[in-house]
């Protein structure tokens, strides 16, 4: 098979040939934007998932379907050291930016100048004078910043001010305003609470501008500990494996449109050695491709390229992820998988009481290796006293490294 016209492609949230299996997600996303164009009252949405199933992939699909319907989209990926403020600010500026001339035409010159000065202002407000250079600039916004407004330093206060009032602007234009949020479960405790608290604003003022949030599986219990009303203020969709159906239109879809195609003991074989996880259809598919002969492919093709695939998610999807830890978190990782042993469940969720007792160590003991697990996305806490891998499969491959 010609390596030039392969068309998996795995990678960090690079959209795969065929985005199989989130019609759904994508259907229901219209039906949103539609009645949040039309003055209904609709909530924020919040993907959640392990590593590797495409959320990110699928924000940038959402991204897409706004910013067709007319609306102003901004995009940010939160950060555990980060403040929300200057990340938030620059994707508020590029949503006023893509509502476009006509529509910001449509609403009064001196409020867009207005809004625009209060993204600076709420931007710059942890700078002082003494800042550096970088902290005080705000590129692009070439207005004062409007004092008085979004500049309070209570996160919380400033946020609400800031979404009303962009929210406001597109309501003039006749737009809509989306924010994509990627890593969300990374944002500041004080981000999450001030996050909650503008979208609750929104959603009773009925102004267009929503807020579409991704991240881990625990992402939920970080927006509920924040606010308790959070469970109702967000729609939480759930992005897992595809199904049997959906991977093998994710595979034989791209093939049919370079002229070859999978036979169907080959898809099965697919579907077994990835276990519908979208990344790993993409690492497989690149090396069965590279790998067959001819088309069609055969099983005995996967069988051969398996390796190689294997070989691919070792060293760029679990390697890169354990090389971050220290020796400390590496024993408490392997001590997880051991665990966990050879059951089924993907993440190997597991008691914390049972990672101890494998290392022999009280459980206190541990907590400095969790917990920087933890903020290192690694690993993740469902619910109390357990906790997972982030990364499907991932004490499968530990288990084989030790």
């Amino acid at each position: 098979m010609d390596p030039i016209r392969n068309p998996y492609a795995p990678g960090a949230g690079q959209r795969p040939p065929e985005l199989a299996g989130r019609d759904q997600q994508l259907a229901a996303f219209d039906v949103v934007l539609e009645r949040v164009a039309r003055g209904r009252p609709e909530r924020s949405l919040v993907l959640t998932g392990l590593r590797g199933v495409g959320k990110t992939v699928l924000l940038n699909a959402l991204r897409s379907a706004a910013v067709r319907k007319g609306w102003g989209t901004g995009k940010l990926e939160a950060r555990p050291d980060q403040s929300l403020r200057r990340p938030l600010s620059s994707a508020l500026h590029q949503a006023v930016r893509e509502l476009g001339r006509p529509a910001l035409d449509a609403a009064e010159a001196d409020d867009v100048t207005q809004v625009l000065g209060v993204i600076r202002s709420f931007a710059q407000r942890d700078a002082g004078a003494d800042a550096k250079l970088r902290d005080r600039w705000s590129p692009g916004i070439d207005v004062p910043a409007v004092r008085g407004r979004a500049d309070s330093g209570d996160i919380e206060i400033d946020l609400v001010e800031l979404f009303s009032d962009v929210g406001g602007l597109a309501a003039d234009a006749g737009k809509g305003v989306a924010v994509f949020i990627d890593e969300m479960q990374d944002l500041g405790a004080a981000d999450v609470s001030a996050l909650c608290a503008a979208c609750h604003e929104l959603s009773q003022n009925g102004l267009p501008f929503i807020v579409v949030g991704a991240g881990l599986p625990h992402l939920p219990a970080v927006l509920s500990a924040s606010k308790s009303y959070s469970e109702r203020l967000f729609s939480y969709q759930r992005i897992d494996r595809l199904s049997r159906d959906a991977a093998d239109r994710a595979l034989a879809a791209p093939a049919a449109e370079e002229g070859a195609e999978f036979t169907a003991e080959a898809l099965e074989a697919m579907y077994d050695a990835t276990r519908g996880y979208p990344y790993f259809i993409q690492a497989y598919g690149r090396a069965v491709w590279d790998l067959a002969p001819r088309t069609p492919i055969t099983a005995d093709d996967v069988a051969v390229a398996g390796p190689e695939a294997e070989q691919e998610l070792a060293v760029g999807f679990f390697g890169s992820r354990f090389e971050r830890a220290t020796p400390a978190e590496r024993d408490y990782l392997r001590a997880m998988a051991d665990a966990a042993g050879d059951e089924e469940d993907p993440v190997g969720s597991v008691a914390t009481a049972d990672v101890a007792g494998v290392l022999g160590k009280k459980p206190q003991s541990l907590s400095p290796a969790r917990d920087s697990l933890l903020k290192k996305g690694l690993i993740y806490s469902g619910e109390r006293g357990r906790i997972a891998f982030t990364v499907p499969h991932f004490g499968r491959y530990l288990r084989t490294q030790s």
